[in-house]
């Protein structure tokens, strides 16, 4: 079995917004569990670019980067992701450029293709979608000769940001971007923690065709799950049904705030939706501590993952630190 403390455990928050709170006691509940986070010897905590979604305060992304950046001290501090077909790549250099000035050794750069948005936001967002995806490569190229040391001749430079060498991450939750991952020499991240389908043939893929570059010799793969980790099994599936109900709610068209748990979700959903949402979040950890120190061992296995990225949208702001708590604990028990 594979052993745990070994592989570094990361965080990936998207800043929920509660039922009954508002965007300021998310950045509030963001901060602090960064610093909870940093303490508990996590090695990153990552921030995931959404618009137009009433439950995730995280649009602004580099900025709130920056706030949690501030707000810590040792812990990287980056994105999982900004979707890039969403910006130009040389204000997403110059962003991440002041970050990593700002807080040296410390920024990551993880880049997503797909909008994190519906259609009609997507327009509002970049007016050139129609081509923003099939640009992604030549974008991620371009992004990559900002960080690097300026040429001779070069006219357009990232300033801040030239030299920094910012690193990048691909992110994905198909198989495109482990391929350019893979041909590109960049460590790759893989979101199965909504998007379970490709996580091991995306893995594998990676793992294989991997060049070595100036960047990364060797192949770096991170896999991203949920994690809900209570006291007792039943108090975990309980705080898990938050984001099952937010789950479904998404799928309906109807995204709202992350609503509070409940003891069953009997009536609220259909049996399809229900089996929709258990096949979505099919790479998820519920329960007490030595349910979840099995599931993790089996996830690691699984997917022979050089990084654990854990996910948790927990209703209830102590509950959310005691879960992290709880699984930074089966590292070292």
């Amino acid at each position: 079995m594979t052993d745990l403390s070994k592989i570094p455990f990361s965080v990936l928050d998207l800043a929920p917004v509660p039922e009954g709170s508002d965007v300021a006691d998310s950045f509030r509940n963001t901060l602090e569990l960064a610093r909870h986070v940093e303490a508990l010897g996590y090695r990153r905590f990552w921030l995931a670019e959404h618009h137009n979604m009433r439950g995730i305060a995280s649009s602004a992304t580099a900025l709130l980067i920056g706030h949690v950046a501030a707000g810590t001290q040792t812990i990287r501090v980056g994105s999982g992701g900004v979707m890039l077909p969403n910006h130009s790549p040389l204000v997403v250099a110059e962003q991440f450029g002041t970050l990593a000035t700002l807080h040296p050794g410390r920024i990551d750069l993880g880049l997503g293709r797909a909008p994190g948005t519906d259609q009609l936001t997507m327009r509002a967002l970049r007016r050139n979608h129609a081509t923003a995806e099939e640009d992604f490569p030549r974008d991620v190229a371009e992004l990559r000769a900002y960080f690097a040391p300026s040429r001779a001749g070069q006219l357009v430079r990232a300033v801040p940001g030239e030299g920094l060498r910012v690193p990048l991450w691909l992110l994905g939750s198909s198989l495109y971007s482990a391929r350019l991952a893979a041909e590109l020499g960049l460590p790759f991240a893989f979101a199965s923690h909504f998007a379970p389908d490709y996580l091991l043939h995306a893995l594998e893929l990676y793992r294989e065709n991997f060049r070595a570059s100036e960047d990364l010799k060797e192949p770096y793969a991170l896999a991203c799950l949920n994690v809900f980790a209570a006291e007792t099994d039943a108090e975990a599936r309980r705080l898990f049904t938050s984001v099952q109900q937010a789950f479904i709610n998404l799928r309906r068209g109807r995204p709202g705030k992350l609503p509070p748990p409940v003891e069953t979700l009997e009536g609220f959903a259909s049996e399809l939706e229900l089996a929709g949402v258990e096949h979505a979040l099919r790479y998820s950890v519920v329960g007490s501590p030595e349910k979840v120190r099995a599931g993790l061992e089996a996830f690691a296995e699984l997917t022979r993952a050089d990084e654990l990225m854990l996910t948790s949208q927990i209703y209830e702001q102590s509950a959310r630190l005691r879960s992290f708590e709880l699984a930074a604990a089966v590292k070292v028990s």
